[in-house]
């Protein structure tokens, strides 16, 4: 399936026309959105508009040289990241290093050499992608860090809590009273289910993160459907007295089975644990005329405001104190991205959600 994809803005910025002109043809066959600015002036307030990827900025110009133009841009917060590649005529060493102490990331010099610019400016590009990936990872890390960190210290607190009681209670009393062994027992297997959930969530996490490919296929809904209500939800529906409405048949479409599952297994739990008392869920089912089916669950919770929707599907978020490690819907809308589908929901303050996720069609060319 062909997606569209955003190009890359690049700021041309020179007081000479007949350069400008060149640069933006070469760099506008090449892929790239091209923008221009004759002056600094005109250079900053494009930058501050339109944040370009990277500027070609040329160092000789009057009024602003190209130097005054850097200094600005990189004492500036929303702008300081963007590369910035020099365009001069000069060589000597001396205004190189100018350069670059002001933070540029490269030097082209005139006359142009278009299959080095092009080369340059396609490196500079995919180092400052990698750059923000690598920022954004090492903050998700940190957030994650913690939050898996007090995620799990709950359970384990109890299972240590418990489990000392226990072995206390065994060694001082003669006669130990069965049911609140049993109790306490029981909670010791639901924080160790807990601590295992967490686990299983991260390690899918990191299985959709690296597999790069996995195979499509024909998948039978209603069995996945099935298999995660009986196999897994079974006695979460029976604790929370849920009702659960399945259509008759839900249409097949392409997806790769194992991780279909885990997104009912995620949809289903969260509107058996955030629906009403008590829980009543609607599974469903539309086809799109793009050629993709949408699956949806509707849940008779108390609904989501806009603040809360636009919370959801993110790493490391979650709405509500209770259990849960806010790993479940992130998971759901990297699957989902890998699948060629997307996710949404559909909320209404005091009227219930409706989450869904979307796949291709057999029909549908991926």
């Amino acid at each position: 399936m062909t997606q569209s994809v955003a190009k890359d803005k690049i700021l041309i910025v020179d007081d000479i026309p007949a350069n400008m002109w060149v640069l933006l043809e070469v760099l506008s066959d090449a892929g790239y959105d091209v923008l221009l600015a004759q002056s600094g002036e005109q250079a900053l307030r494009v930058a501050e508009y339109a944040k370009p990827a990277l500027i070609l900025l040329d160092v000789m110009m009057p009024n602003m040289d190209g130097f005054e133009v850097c200094r600005i841009l990189k004492a500036n917060p929303e702008l300081c990241k963007i590369p910035i590649i020099f365009m001069t005529a000069l060589s000597d060493t001396i205004n190189k290093l100018k350069g670059f102490e002001l933070g540029a990331a490269d030097y082209v010099t005139k006359p142009i050499q278009y299959k080095e610019v092009l080369a340059r400016v396609s490196a500079h590009l995919e180092v400052h992608k990698l750059q923000a990936e690598l920022v954004k990872r090492n903050a998700e890390l940190e957030t994650f860090s913690r939050m898996v960190a007090h995620d799990l210290k709950s359970p384990l607190n109890a299972v240590i809590n418990l489990t000392d009681i226990l072995a206390d209670e065994c060694e001082h009393d003669a006669e130990i009273d069965r049911q609140k062994a049993l109790s306490r027992l029981r909670w010791v297997s639901k924080a160790g289910q807990q601590m295992m959930g967490i686990v299983d969530a991260l390690l899918l996490m990191a299985g959709v993160s690296q597999n790069k490919a996995v195979n499509i296929d024909v998948v039978n809904m209603n069995q996945i459907v099935e298999e995660v209500i009986q196999q897994r939800l079974l006695y979460m529906i029976k604790e929370y007295q849920a009702e659960v409405i399945q259509p008759p048949t839900l249409p097949t479409a392409l997806g790769y089975a194992p991780w279909i599952h885990e997104i009912w297994a995620n949809y289903i739990s969260n509107a058996i644990k955030y629906g009403g008392k008590p829980p009543r869920l609607e599974l469903g089912a539309t086809p799109l005329e793009d050629g993709m089916v949408q699956f949806w669950i509707k849940d008779n919770g108390r609904g989501l405001s806009e603040e809360e929707q636009g919370k959801l599907f993110k790493p490391f978020t979650r709405l509500h104190n209770g259990d849960g490690h806010g790993l479940g819907l992130s998971i759901v809308q990297q699957i989902t991205d890998k699948l060629y589908g997307t996710v949404g929901v559909e909320s209404e303050l005091g009227q219930g959600s409706r989450f869904y996720f979307t796949l291709p069609s057999l029909n549908k060319t991926i």
